[in-house]
């Protein structure tokens, strides 16, 4: 097994940079972490819709915010952070000073237009996390904003769903988008670097298309796909089977041990001396997310859920820092902007599936469905790293992430 070890952490947080960009990016997370859930509340209490009809509106600004990605991205690697903020915000200003007091139909679009101009959070954090350190401490910079997203992902919905209960939802909604216009404003103000010492600079001359957006990175951003189809469905499925266990009143206890899993696990993944290929992780995800539906209890959900959180953050890690070696700096921008439409489209692909297999097998079965679904694309990823690697070709997958990393930390 890797040796674990904090030296990494200590190398890595010793750098302000670093610290800086995982303070940014975790206060313009929150607000969109917390938007999601607030935006259902809003629809059917305030709004008096359907849960329906808050799903379509849930689906419309995923997939807004999906499609933006990659734009957005290439904008960042063409003209920089601060030039691609500066609309984000005025956008966000626009649309979300007005959203929260009108109609369902007109607050689906303002929140679609929104989404298409949402600032890149995930995009500018990456790069900046990734420039504040050197190579061989990327996994571990990438790990620590992971641990963040966690966090974020935790505290953010949990406040708002709070705040919903003792004030408007209009007005929590308004308050909750004009922090996140605060925080991107304090973005625009710090202009963390999205480059590092002896990259190429922003605005420089691209590498073409076609040669990075080819099976690797493609291969890599599938397999962060079907993290979170995983995750998504087994979120879903925990709500399900909390339910016929009669223990809804649980339900947040059990999700938070499921956190806590994948927080430790990111902690220590980020402290190995090595780094695990993402298909292997994946695959070890799917393998610990099967027992979930075995569980009878509460408290044997829960500690299942911890186990399986274990894999949750180190396989997005891995996916994310894979990706980032894949490609040219000059384009890592429009590159993580696919990493995260990719992400964003299997969580969106995951609650249905697992939805479906409830309603046709039982709570249980959102468990086994999406799991299923991370061991086959675990399967083909490693399949094809195989085959490549028999077959001679020096591939990414097979020479740089399955090996220990080298003095400057390349050969994986």
């Amino acid at each position: 097994m890797p040796a674990v070890s904090l030296a990494p952490y200590r190398r890595a947080l010793a750098s302000r940079p670093l610290r800086s960009a995982l303070v940014l990016g975790a206060l313009v997370r929150g607000p969109v972490f917390a938007s999601g859930v607030l935006l259902t509340i809003h629809t059917v209490s305030t709004l008096g819709r359907s849960y329906t009809a808050a799903g379509a509106l849930a689906a419309a600004a995923t997939v807004a915010i999906a499609v933006s990605g990659p734009w957005r991205g290439r904008l960042l690697d063409r003209f920089g952070l601060r030039r691609v903020v500066l609309p984000s915000v005025l956008v966000a200003l626009a649309c979300w000073s007005v959203a929260p007091f009108v109609g369902y139909w007109l607050l689906l679009v303002l929140a679609v237009v929104a989404g298409l101009f949402v600032i890149p959070t995930f995009s500018i954090t990456r790069q900046a996390v990734i420039a504040a350190v050197p190579e061989n401490d990327r996994r571990t910079a990438i790990s620590l904003d992971s641990v963040a997203v966690e966090i974020a992902f935790i505290v953010a919905p949990a406040l708002a769903v709070w705040a919903a209960t003792q004030w408007s939802t209009a007005w929590v909604l308004f308050a909750t988008q004009m922090l996140g216009v605060a925080a991107g404003l304090l973005m625009w103000v710090v202009d963390p670097p999205l480059r590092g010492e002896g990259e190429a600079r922003v605005g420089s001359a691209r590498a073409p298309r076609r040669s990075w957006f080819r099976l690797p990175f493609l291969a890599v951003c599938l397999a962060a796909t079907a993290t979170t189809v995983v995750l998504a469905g087994s979120d879903i499925a925990i709500v399900a089977v909390m339910r016929e266990l009669g223990s809804t009143a649980q339900i947040g206890l059990v999700l938070a041990v499921w956190g806590l899993g994948s927080l430790v696990g990111g902690l220590l993944y980020g402290a190995l001396h090595r780094s695990i290929s993402a298909f292997w992780l994946l695959g070890g995800l799917a393998v610990a997310t099967f027992p979930m539906a075995l569980a009878t209890s509460p408290w044997g959900l829960a500690g299942l859920g911890f186990v399986a959180g274990l894999l949750c953050a180190p396989t997005i890690t891995a996916t994310v820092d894979q990706a980032s070696r894949i490609v040219p700096a000059e384009v890592r921008g429009e590159a993580m902007g696919w990493h995260g439409s990719f992400l964003t489209t299997g969580g969106a692909l995951g609650a249905p599936l697992a939805g479906l297999a409830i309603d046709g097998r039982g709570p249980s079965a959102g468990f086994v469905a999406v799991a299923l679904v991370g061991l086959a694309v675990a399967g083909l990823g490693l399949t094809a790293v195989h085959a490549r690697r028999y077959a001679g070709g020096v591939t990414v997958d097979a020479r740089r992430f399955t090996r220990p990393s080298g003095p400057d930390g390349r050969a994986r």
